[in-house]
């Protein structure tokens, strides 16, 4: 078990901007949201997105007596952009931080896309002592590079394009794949214009070194053991036709290693179910965490 890394942090209020920040021991900080009263949930967002993301679930579920918190992972949004710090251990115990920080107990966590492995590492590493249930949304574990032991992974070039395309031109990249997050081509996936072009603008305040150490991260790391450790209720979402996290390479072997879990596949769903979908997934979570 690591040792409680909170002894250096604090919490502040910035005198530019009065913006809500924790200080880890490292220097960096990460802004976070605090909205609402009662049993806490925590929302962890995808890749090179931010808490801004979850807007939809936090102004909905603060109406059911929760209190909800959802912050900018290191690199992204508000919060600063080192240079380092980009792997599951150092992103799992700024998680680790911000909940010993804010003294925080009965956690339901809630991780879209890469938050996933944050959730998988954080249990591995820091134990489930304040941790009441788990949610993995859309989530890239276990384990997606195709490997010799895991064959049906994603060839490595995959990444290595994601990779030399946001070397190249970063906010046409961000901007070509949003029809494919939200899954525009599907019956289900309609979004407006201006919603694509909300989340390409979220994406593109993250630092490039970010974006591609990031993709090195949810691409590379094997989370299999850590998910074996994960002891509390959880519930496991996934659309089925999610093109860039599919649900054969992580939702199903997600479920297969989770001791005790929930799978609900969202039909004609794609990766930002969270938002093309948001009533029926706001729901899903309240039966959840309520039950």
């Amino acid at each position: 078990m690591v040792q409680s890394i909170a002894r250096s942090t604090k919490t502040m209020l910035s005198s530019s901007f009065n913006l809500p920040l924790i200080e880890m021991d490292d220097g960096t900080r990460l802004f976070y949201k605090d909205w609402g009263m009662g049993k806490p949930v925590i929302f962890i967002h995808g890749w090179v997105l931010n808490a801004d993301i979850w807007e939809y679930q936090m102004t909905e579920l603060i109406n059911h007596d929760l209190r909800c918190i959802a912050y900018d992972r290191r690199g992204c949004g508000r919060s600063s952009q080192p240079g380092w710090g980009y792997d599951y251990d150092r992103l799992a115990d700024d998680l680790a931080a911000l909940i010993e920080q804010l003294n925080l107990q009965e956690v339901t966590l809630i991780a879209h896309s890469m938050g996933g492995g944050e959730i998988a590492r954080y249990l591995s590493r820091h134990g489930a002592d304040r941790i009441a249930r788990t949610v993995f949304v859309a989530s890239t574990t276990p384990f997606l590079l195709k490997t010799t032991d895991n064959p049906d992974g994603i060839d490595k070039s995959f990444y290595d394009h994601m990779v030399a395309e946001v070397n190249k031109d970063r906010p046409h990249y961000l901007a070509s794949v949003a029809p494919i997050f939200f899954g525009v081509d599907l019956p289900n996936g309609s979004v407006s214009p201006e919603m694509m072009q909300w989340a390409v603008e979220l994406a593109l305040q993250a630092s490039p070194k970010a974006s591609i150490d990031t993709i090195r991260a949810l691409s590379e790391t094997d989370l299999r053991a850590d998910l074996r450790t994960v002891t509390v209720p959880t519930l496991i979402i996934h659309g089925d036709r999610d093109k860039y996290v599919p649900i054969e390479v992580s939702g199903y072997k997600t479920a297969q290693l989770i001791p005790s879990n929930q799978l609900i596949v969202y039909e004609g769903a794609a990766h930002g179910l969270f938002i093309t979908h948001k009533e029926h997934f706001n729901r899903d979570l309240l039966t959840f965490i309520q039950s």
